[in-house]
């Protein structure tokens, strides 16, 4: 395994020098054999922090393993998630829109006794993710990083979910030297690290940086994996979401930044651009890239706001908000699996992340119904194979709405407050919609502090954008094309009558006992 400083160091100086890496995709897999599948979940990852979104190089970003990866693959260019994390991360795991699961980006600590199928964070506990389809396919299943899809039992943890193994922490972030998320009253912070179906103890607090832990752990299961057997590797970085920590060495190769911000943020970025590159090579070394279909999202558009560091140049808007900065995110797909054919192009094709499980089940030969659901009277899955449109059998994506779920802190109960909706070359927003402005390519910056973008737009019956034509979301076209204004309100009110929105409850104190007095200052599943 190299150095991950080394690595970047020296594809600092490659772009600089105008020149790629050296990744190969030359060869096709084999017709009859399942495809491994790695899936790559980024948090927090900004549209102009990764280098092939930027049309002038420039040296604060430092992608190139990234960048090759896509250049050598399928840019999706029209890939859609949730505004912020959980959701995203449900949406992904349950084959659901998020409107369908989970549009809360509560704590996982919640509870509400009154429902034991959805009265929890995140995932009902009668969902299939999957993971669990995966398995009944033959693949090995396994997980490492953030999970921040249910925690209250054991069938809400990875494990439960049918992960033969994982390695991470279950809530939207955690120090990443100290492995600590939030406390409890009377013991101090508590330990959120947890290995399979135990709290991590003595993996924790050792001073090692997290993500370089949870590269090991991706190695590891690569090393020790049979390769004769499918595997599906979740992986799922805490970079590059909050606090912004990162190696010294990382921060000192972006010492010419001058915002703090700024400089940790592209740090981070460059970090897990090394990771990736070995973890890449990890596939190639054990002969099984050729037969990979790799996957790469980010959760949710860049923070913008104070303490995020991103920057979503030139979209409008960012995290926790429904403009194109916070919905619209990088993404693209490579490995062998990719036809020689479709690589190196770009897709401009609408794509949910909740489509990879029907898409993740059509390459495992697997009925992607969820019957267990269905018993519980929990919504199907919405999830839609975009198996035809990636390997460039039909150029059409079969999804054409995206429904944009309420946004961040807007909730008004009962109404569309925040929601969204797109369809086709249109997109639609409703009510009081923030983060209503756009950045320079430099963000942030002495002239342009990171407070974030204050500006709130009252888009009250809604807000119109042809998004083919207007990316960017700078020409409402509500007061002149009114026929298309009605018909998308229209759609957006069909589809809000499906909201699935249960009610989860109030952070559940057991929690802190289980933590506390069970796994010995860890959290973890509390509840039977």
């Amino acid at each position: 395994m190299k150095d991950a400083l080394s690595r970047s160091l020296s594809f600092m100086c490659l772009l600089l020098l105008g020149h790629g890496t050296s990744a190969s995709l030359t060869s096709t897999p084999a017709a009859d054999s399942k495809p491994h599948i790695l899936m790559v979940l980024v948090d927090d990852w900004g549209w102009a922090n990764v280098g092939y979104h930027r049309a002038m190089p420039t040296k604060e970003v430092v992608t190139p393993n990234f960048d090759q990866l896509c250049k050598e693959g399928v840019e999706l260019d029209q890939h859609y998630v949730h505004n912020v994390c959980s959701p995203t991360r449900s949406s992904l795991l349950s084959g659901r829109l998020p409107y369908h699961v989970n549009v809360d980006n509560g704590a996982q600590t919640r509870y509400n006794p009154k429902d034991p199928v959805s009265g929890y964070q995140a995932i009902p506990r009668n969902m299939t993710v999957i993971a669990a389809k995966m398995k009944e396919a033959g693949y090995a299943t396994h997980q490492v990083g953030k999970w921040d899809a249910g925690m209250a039992t054991h069938k809400h943890t990875p494990k439960g979910r049918g992960f033969d193994s994982s390695f991470g922490y279950f809530h939207h972030d955690n120090d990443f030297y100290k492995d600590t998320a939030g406390a409890c009253p009377r013991y101090g912070p508590i330990t959120d690290m947890w290995d399979t179906d135990r709290p991590a103890h003595g993996q924790n607090g050792t001073g090692e940086y997290e993500e370089h832990l949870f590269e090991r752990h991706v190695l590891d299961i690569i090393s020790n994996h049979t390769a004769s057997q499918p595997l599906f590797l979740y992986y799922a970085p805490h970079i590059a979401h909050t606090p912004l920590q990162v190696p010294e060495s990382y921060e000192k190769m972006f010492s010419f930044i001058e915002d703090q911000d700024r400089r940790i943020y592209h740090a981070m970025v460059a970090f897990l651009d090394g990771v990736i590159g070995n973890i890449t090579e990890a596939f190639e070394k054990k002969g099984m890239w050729n037969n990979t279909l790799m996957v790469v999202s980010a959760d949710n558009g860049g923070p913008e706001y104070h303490g995020g560091g991103a920057n979503n140049y030139p979209l409008k808007g960012g995290k926790t908000s429904n403009w194109q900065g916070g919905v619209r995110v990088n993404a693209f797909v490579s490995g062998g699996l990719v036809p020689e054919e479709m690589r190196g192009k770009k897709i401009d094709q609408i794509v949910h992340v909740c489509d990879w499980y029907a898409t993740f089940c059509a390459l495992a030969g697997v009925d992607p119904t969820d019957q267990e659901a269905a018993a519980a009277k929990l919504p199907p899955v919405d999830s839609m194979n975009m198996w035809d449109l990636i390997s460039g059998k039909n150029m059409t994506s079969p999804r054409t709405d995206v429904v944009l779920g309420e946004q961040s802190r807007e909730r008004v109960e009962g109404s569309m407050n925040g929601w969204g909706l797109v369809s086709g070359d249109y997109k639609i927003l409703v009510g009081h919609v923030t983060n209503a402005g756009w950045t320079g390519p430099q963000y942030p910056n002495s002239t342009n502090p990171p407070g974030g973008i204050p500006a709130i737009e009252d888009c009250n019956e809604g807000c119109l954008f042809n998004i083919k034509e207007d990316p960017e979301e700078r020409n409402n076209l509500n007061g002149t094309m009114t026929d298309k204004l009605h018909e998308m309100q229209e759609k957006l009110r069909m589809h809000f009558k499906t909201f699935f929105n249960p009610d989860r409850g109030s952070i559940d104190p057991k929690a802190c006992e289980m933590a506390i007095n069970t796994y010995g200052g860890f959290w973890g599943p509390w509840l039977p």
